[in-house]
């Protein structure tokens, strides 16, 4: 299954209201595609990591984001684009904000999942639909309901359970980072950042999965439709609904009247 294969499964299947994401790491040596925008080139801004995805997933560009194109420095240290300094690593950057304490906040930069420093030199994302590059991780944003929908493709072949960690902060990299290290698909809550620079809705939550899961999870989409557990959720309404009192007199009255 190609990415315009698996896309149209997802836009027929799913029907997600922006672009799933065909998101790949660069190493070194390795070239965008042609047309890929270059934060700091072609928009003259730096970017945080949420905010190049909402614009791949919204504005359909495919962008490559390299250490110099982002601004977050949460990010460059989990896309190991930078070293884990002590200013990091103590939790004085959660402290006062996301934990009571410096102790609380090493605890959690301690979790959050990072890829080597100098592993990969840029983040390349865009519109599934579009990549003419192998993605490792496809990332999807849709309502609870697609996001269901995404889950149970996934456990399809397997059955079980997925387990997922969550955090407030830093969803990036749970949705590409873990899910590389890992080989295992995520869901993913907006972290608060995404919501604040990324402009991830309220409704909103997003699946991510390694792309050696894509013919998987496509063709299972394809055979949960077939069996019943579809988008939209087709809701039960072979029902009689119930009515106040007046109305129910009302009705009797009327049927028991002989139209001639």
């Amino acid at each position: 299954m190609n990415t315009q294969e698996l896309a149209e499964r997802l836009d027929r299947f799913v029907r997600p209201e922006t672009f799933p994401l065909a998101i790949r790491m660069l190493a070194e040596g390795e070239a965008p595609p042609p047309k890929t925008k270059i934060p700091g080139k072609d928009l003259g801004v730096e970017v945080a990591v949420c905010q190049s995805y909402a614009i791949a997933r919204r504005y359909g560009w495919t962008l490559a984001v390299s250490r110099d194109d982002i601004n977050c420095p949460l990010t460059k240290i989990a896309y190991g684009f930078d070293p884990a300094v002590p200013a990091y690593t103590s939790g004085e950057m959660c402290e006062g904000m996301y934990n009571a304490t410096k102790e609380a906040g090493a605890r959690t930069e301690s979790e959050v999942p990072k890829f080597p420093v100098g592993k990969y030199r840029a983040i390349l994302a865009g519109p599934l639909a579009r990549a003419a590059y192998e993605p490792h991780v496809v990332l999807a944003y849709g309502n609870s309901a697609q996001v269901m929908l995404l889950l149970a493709a996934s456990l399809h072949r397997s059955g079980g359970y997925l387990t997922c960690k969550f955090s407030p902060r830093i969803d990036c990299s749970e949705s590409v980072v873990r899910t590389m290290l890992t080989g295992e698909p995520q869901i993913v809550l907006p972290c608060y950042g995404d919501r604040v620079v990324g402009q991830a809705q309220d409704h909103e939550m997003a699946f991510a999965f390694p792309w050696s899961r894509a013919a998987e999870i496509g063709d299972a989409l394809e055979a949960l439709h077939k069996g019943g557990v579809r988008y939209p959720i087709p809701t039960f309404l072979r029902y009689q609904p119930g009515f106040p009192p007046k109305y129910e007199a009302l009705d009797r009255e009327l049927k028991s009247r002989k139209i001639e």
